[in-house]
């Protein structure tokens, strides 16, 4: 079992449901830049790890100089083994890898409100559903009307808690686009499309309270 997040992220070497689920999250990424409008497109990205969904995307992507993000990360080596890849694909003016507190509003001020936002590996480390919608009602101050808001939920003995998730999606001023299972069947990924109203102040300065712990991360 991994003892931190620094260890969790090395499972990405190993084990087939996250090489699918990072797999297709990349394809949504990929998909909401190519449907984004001409001109600069800015991304937040929630827990980002050391931003591999994102960077890897951009390392061949045709709209990455439009690109402009905040990558948000409380763990320090993650943070600096984003930077690492970030300055390897010469985006240090475009993209910012923080190490904070992901759940906190402040760290997003000036990056916000965005055209794409990851929340990917979030859902699953939360306490329960209430905390869910205090996230996803948090999410009009992270997001532009019309913007794409990608995720993911792990499923565990047999429930798809990416069902539950799809359900409050489309109750709280997201249509879906797509979502995919991973050929492994047990992690769902989605793309969501938000058509509510910005809120240009958060509803709490604590966006949400993330739970998890590596070994029991789902």
């Amino acid at each position: 079992m991994p003892n931190d997040w620094y260890e969790w992220h090395d499972l990405y070497n190993t084990e087939p449901k996250l090489q699918q689920r990072l797999e297709i999250v990349r394809e949504y990424i990929a998909y909401s830049l190519n449907a984004s409008p001409d001109g600069a497109i800015q991304i937040v990205s929630v827990c980002a790890g050391d931003g591999r969904d994102l960077l890897g995307t951009l390392q061949n992507h045709p709209r990455a100089k439009d690109v402009s993000a905040r990558l948000v990360e409380i763990n320090s080596n993650l943070v600096e083994r984003g930077l690492a890849t970030i300055e390897s694909l010469s985006l240090t003016r475009q993209i910012e890898l923080i190490n904070g507190d992901a759940t906190l509003a402040t760290n997003y001020v000036g990056a916000v409100p965005a055209d794409i936002v990851i929340v990917c590996g979030v859902f699953g480390n939360l306490a329960d559903e209430g905390e869910l919608n205090r996230l996803l009602d948090n999410l009009s101050f992270l997001s532009k009307p019309g913007a794409f808001v990608i995720w993911t939920r792990g499923h565990s003995n047999g429930f798809p808690y990416s069902d539950n998730v799809r359900k409050i999606l489309s109750a709280s001023g997201f249509e879906e686009v797509q979502f995919k299972l991973t050929a492994t069947g047990d992690m769902g990924v989605g793309l969501h499309r938000y058509v509510g109203e910005n809120l240009p102040q958060p509803k709490e300065q604590q966006l949400f309270v993330f739970s998890g712990v590596p070994s029991k991360a789902r």
